[in-house]
């Protein structure tokens, strides 16, 4: 009985992430720092994602803890069982429109649920912002969690300003005519080097009532309305976006938690090899082959290649990066999601597979995070989504940039021209100027230069999760400030 009652007088949390891996990998990573620090932890995943979560991972993998249970509700999308990732439009669409009830409905069953703690506060992704509704309503503090970058988060609430200065909606001929190129250094927050293109990717469109650029900037300026406002990055490496966000974005009523790297968070306060440490978030299954391969090649020789869950590209585009990789002279690991490829399958010709024999290495999915730790590693090609980002730069890996939607192509500017990190493989993709850009990235002047600043920004990201370090303070504010306060009304 009284571990029954001391489970009932926790704090619970219930975590709500967008249904995309890139969101719901952030949020496990959280979900699992908060429990270790006392909270009972409801984690919410679509109906789809389950699904798909099962079959990847095993029919055991969601039942969780007595403490940390998964829970689901539906994201009001056809029924699905497809193993790939659904479009974002639609997707969005339909959470903002269908999920409030549905996510309103589970909070009423999990607070009559014997043995159980009430729910004392919500955590939702800032792109499932009805969450924010559903917890006023039942009076409990809510966070939302801006899983991408603060630049980028900048770069979407500028969007306001470019449709007021007349560039947005684009004309037909601005698409291809060097106008967005222009550059642009009257956004505050964000870097003088950018330009039209490095705004995220729903600008480009010649319709003013383009949907995504509507969502975005909805769930953005909405994030003012939350308790808190939690960032998975640190202050040394977007402080003047940050300083933007606090100055002028976000009310005093939202403070601002950067919390990252998330990932090295977790590693110091989640103890490895349990239980909860085994909880895993991986949509498609992990093929850990990888491994044993990298262990058979030099420290620092290996390109590897992922661009990340989101990402399709033409197989004409999939044939030019492979005779890329082939060209570069450089051993390489390279994951082909089974949907990587914009409705077909991928199509590699035989004669790539024969140049390569011996020095590439083909898989469908891996643990990425682990990979970009292995010293093998030597440069990281990516479609600079967030969490490939921040994984590359927890591991020190220099990076090569393909941004294809959303705010990949702040996240890519910022890289090359802020952080030093990275270097541009042109959007017309061309066999030749990826061979050489690998060359330079893994042998170049350029590329050590960029692997000493990846490595000095890893040391800069340890140090803020450790201990001492400000994303460590940050974390402890959050809880005390904001996510015990439901619990201390209580």
């Amino acid at each position: 009985m009284d571990s029954i009652s001391a489970d009932v007088d926790k704090p619970h949390a219930v975590l709500v992430p967008f249904p995309a891996q890139g969101h719901v990998t952030p949020m496990l990573k959280l979900g699992k720092i908060l429990h270790c620090r006392g909270f009972h932890i409801t984690f919410v995943n679509s109906e789809f994602n389950h699904r798909r979560l099962l079959r990847s991972r095993g029919a055991g993998a969601l039942d969780g803890l007595p403490d940390f249970r998964f829970a689901t509700i539906p994201d009001g999308l056809p029924q699905s069982d497809a193993d790939a990732t659904q479009d974002v439009p639609p997707l969005c669409r339909s959470t903002m429109e269908t999920c409030l009830p549905h996510f309103r409905s589970l909070l009423a069953e999990l607070n009559a649920a014997p043995g159980a703690p009430p729910v004392t506060c919500v955590v939702g992704d800032d792109v499932m912002s009805f969450t924010l509704d559903a917890a006023r309503e039942i009076g409990v503090p809510c966070a939302l969690f801006w899983t991408a970058s603060a630049c980028g988060y900048m770069g979407y609430r500028h969007y306001r300003a470019l449709r007021d200065r007349g560039i947005f909606p684009l004309k037909e001929e601005q698409l291809t005519n060097g106008f967005l190129d222009t550059p642009v250094d009257w956004a505050p927050g964000l870097s003088k080097h950018m330009r039209l293109k490095d705004f995220p990717s729903f600008i480009r469109s010649t319709d003013p009532d383009e949907y995504m650029f509507h969502f975005a900037l909805k769930v953005t300026e909405r994030l003012a309305d939350a308790d808190a406002a939690i960032l998975n990055t640190f202050d040394e490496l977007e402080q003047a976006a940050l300083d933007e966000m606090r100055a002028t974005m976000l009310p005093p009523t939202t403070p601002i938690h950067t919390i990252g790297p998330l990932a090295l968070l977790a590693e110091e306060i989640v103890p490895p090899g349990g239980a909860l440490d085994a909880l895993g978030s991986n949509l498609w299954k992990e093929d850990t082959t990888c491994f044993a391969w990298l262990d058979g090649r030099e420290p620092g020789s290996v390109v590897f290649v992922n661009y990340g869950s989101v990402t399709v590209m033409s197989n004409a585009e999939l044939v030019e990066f492979a005779w890329g990789l082939a060209s570069s002279g450089h051993d390489f690991l390279w994951i082909i999601r089974p949907d990587l490829v914009n409705g077909d399958a991928a199509v590699l010709p035989p004669e790539f597979v024969e140049a390569v024999e011996g020095r590439g290495m083909l898989a469908s999915w891996c643990p990425q995070e682990a990979v970009l730790r292995h010293e093998a590693v030597g440069v990281f090609l990516t479609h600079s989504g967030w969490n490939s980002t921040v994984e590359s730069i927890c591991g020190g890996v220099p990076m090569l940039c393909w941004p294809f939607f959303a705010e990949q192509q702040t996240n890519c500017r910022y890289q090359c021209t802020e952080w030093g990190v990275a270097m541009e493989i042109g959007h017309d993709v061309r066999r030749e100027a990826v061979a050489e850009k690998i060359r330079e990235a893994m042998g170049g002047e350029k590329g050590r230069e960029m692997r000493r600043r990846a490595v000095e920004w890893r040391e800069t990201a340890v140090r803020a999760t450790r201990p001492g370090g400000r994303s460590y303070a940050n974390l402890d504010k959050l809880i005390t400030d904001v996510l015990l306060s439901g619990a201390k009304s209580r």
